[in-house]
């Protein structure tokens, strides 16, 4: 069976076919992964949300399109995005550190954790079409013209879908934006 085949019955949402590419790609996914992290349990786990990732964006995967290269992609922008996270950890870590004292720390862990919650409820209140446009941009670093090809919208669709969950993300997480404002 030809890749262009098993696109198509995956396309379909046919199990056996996502399985045979899961069979076929799942370990070359993985070392993939691994050449960039060098870490092979995190390795795994990004492979396995590459896997779930192919099978909720079946119906949207152009026809013609290259599993493989999509599968190869996706491992690659995933471990980036993963070695990015790690650094904005450590360099937040590091700054904490330098600038708190014991009481400090707790205080800032409280705030980072009220923001992280509250940054999630605002995702999740954006509208479901601004919120899935949002998260392919920011969770999955895609660009406009690639969110709009696999959304089936125009980019100014995107643009406008973008620029309403930003106003919205403003607006929600405006008193944290005051309170780092005046300290």
């Amino acid at each position: 069976m030809t890749d262009s085949d098993l696109l198509i019955r995956l396309r379909q949402g046919d199990h056996a076919a996502f399985e045979t590419i899961f069979r076929q790609w799942y370990e070359p996914v993985v070392r993939s992964a691994n050449r960039i992290l060098h870490e092979p349990q995190v390795a795994e786990e990004l492979a396995q949300d590459v896997f779930l990732e192919l099978w909720r964006r079946r119906e949207q995967l152009p026809e013609g399109s290259s599993v493989p290269g999509y599968l190869m992609q996706a491992a690659r922008n995933r471990a980036l995005n993963h070695l990015r996270h790690l650094q904005v950890q450590k360099k937040s870590q590091v700054f904490v550190e330098a600038l708190s004292e014991p009481t400090e720390q707790a205080d800032a862990d409280a705030q980072a954790n009220e923001l992280d919650v509250a940054i999630r409820e605002a995702i999740a209140e954006l509208p479901p079409r601004t919120r899935e446009v949002f998260l392919m941009s920011r969770e999955r670093n895609l660009k406009y013209s690639e969110i709009a090809e696999q959304l089936g919208i125009t980019v100014k669709a995107v643009e406008a879908n973008m620029s309403r969950a930003l106003r919205q993300l403003r607006e929600k997480l405006s008193p944290f934006l005051r309170r780092t404002d005046s300290t």
